[in-house]
């Protein structure tokens, strides 16, 4: 399927995004396999500053993930160059963040992940080995910035199983809106 044709297909990118610990990688992951398309995997491009910051428990600022989502809008434009689907699984926390990232694809749509604060800091407190602390989840709920009604997207319930997720992202083709 491609775009043209109004149906979700794989030539389709997404980006998953959310605040730390609402299922960006794990639902994104699924949704690539399930397109059979590539998944990028955001925090894998955070310079060493970013990584340590986050770790010492400091909040990153607009000039600090300026640079981790140019490098993001740059994969999602080489994948829209080549007419290929791409999910990268990215925070995108603010809509001037979500415009930069559109940059590299005019037609990018948006999973947004979202579900309560209790919830989304039990998930983080279970995770091991991960940069990112449990007390840094004030700071991106107080950055988040829902999708809009003019951003291409569907914004999801984290309660909801991964699987389900999915399939709801694949039913909604061409859902502008959240």
């Amino acid at each position: 399927m491609s775009d043209a044709d109004g149906k979700l297909g794989n030539t389709v990118r997404w980006v998953v995004m959310g605040v730390s610990g609402c299922g960006k990688s794990t639902v994104g992951q699924a949704l690539a396999h399930e397109l059979g398309v590539p998944f990028v995997e955001g925090d894998q491009f955070h310079p060493a500053a970013n990584v340590a910051k986050m770790s010492a428990g400091i909040a990153l600022d607009d000039h600090d993930r300026a640079g981790w989502l140019e490098t993001l809008q740059g994969r999602i434009g080489e994948a829209r160059a080549r007419g290929a689907g791409l999910v990268v699984s990215c925070s995108a926390l603010k809509r001037r963040y979500r415009d930069l990232l559109r940059q590299g694809d005019p037609a990018l749509r948006f999973v947004h992940l979202d579900g309560p604060r209790e919830l989304i800091a039990g998930r983080m407190r279970a995770r091991a080995g991960h940069y990112m602390p449990p007390a840094l989840l004030e700071s991106q709920l107080r950055d988040l910035e829902a999708l809009q009604a003019d951003e291409a997207g569907v914004v999801l319930d984290i309660g909801i199983a991964p699987a389900e997720q999915v399939a709801r992202i694949l039913g909604c083709g061409a859902v502008t809106g959240a």
